[in-house]
């Protein structure tokens, strides 16, 4: 300890406090901008990581992720859940859930877009069904999938057994919902009867799709990424599973009429 008459400038070498200079304290402290940029952004990765040309799907869902910060996201997803109910072949469930991801906040905004889009495009289905099927029906046979002759026999016969039933069921399902809108016209299913059937399938089916981004956000987004190839498979799966399922119900039904008809074939 320095004695009352001693100066620390006069103090020897050991004792005297000793002031760290600058470039001996390690490297300066990082500013804001310089931690970000130092910090690699995984949505900007991600914009630049550009997918394969063979993997059309996992490019379509990097392209719709893009759609999530921009100012036509959500009319984007009008759109494509608008042209999805009569002629266009990706579901809407695809960018509404890239959006939610983005977006948990606005969840239930995105599904009620969707829902809505929905079923004013099942509605312009059905005045195609109706007033345009027998000049353009040949090019959905062609051109649109999930449009065959035999799919229209069949929800022919779902129409005369329960057509409400159908509707929600095909609204609600991965079973092809253009079919049924674009049937219901051509059919003369009751326009109400296709409104209220759609509003219930398809808001249950986006509500919930809302409910499990919302619950899961980060986590979902996470499993999505990791296993997206995979999700796209079961996807297509239940698509498959789904038509088949309208077959199996049709082969049904034809069985059904022929064994009531055999009774009366023997009798005679």
């Amino acid at each position: 300890m320095p004695t009352p008459d001693q100066h620390p400038d006069t103090l020897p070498d050991a004792q005297a406090p000793t002031t760290a200079r600058p470039d001996e304290t390690g490297p300066p402290a990082e500013t804001g901008a310089e931690t970000a940029a130092a910090v690699p952004n995984p949505s900007a990765a991600a914009a630049t990581a550009r997918a394969p040309w063979w993997q059309p799907h996992r490019r379509l869902y990097d392209w719709v992720l893009s759609l999530a910060h921009h100012k036509h996201a959500t009319t984007s997803l009008f759109a494509l859940s608008f042209a999805e109910s009569s002629f266009f072949p990706i579901p809407p469930d695809v960018l509404q859930i890239a959006l939610t991801l983005e977006r948990r906040d606005k969840a239930w905004w995105f599904a009620g877009v969707s829902t809505a889009g929905s079923v004013l495009g099942g509605i312009v289905g059905y005045l195609i069904g109706m007033w345009a099927w027998g000049a353009i029906g040949p090019f959905f046979f062609d051109h649109v999938p999930g449009f065959t002759p035999e799919h229209f026999t069949l929800v022919q016969d779902k129409y005369a057994a329960h057509a409400m039933l159908a509707i929600v069921t095909a609204a609600f399902t991965p079973i092809p919902y253009k079919v049924f809108t674009v049937t219901a016209g051509v059919f003369g299913v009751a326009l109400p009867i296709l409104i209220v059937g759609s509003l219930i399938g398809r808001a249950a089916r986006f509500y919930l799709v809302a409910l499990i981004i919302w619950k899961f956000g980060p986590p979902a987004k996470h499993f999505v990424e990791k296993y997206f190839n995979w999700l796209t498979l079961a996807f297509m799966v239940l698509l498959i599973v789904g038509v088949l399922a309208i077959k199996a119900m049709g082969t049904d039904a034809h069985a059904d009429e022929s064994a009531s008809e055999s009774p009366s074939a023997v009798t005679e």
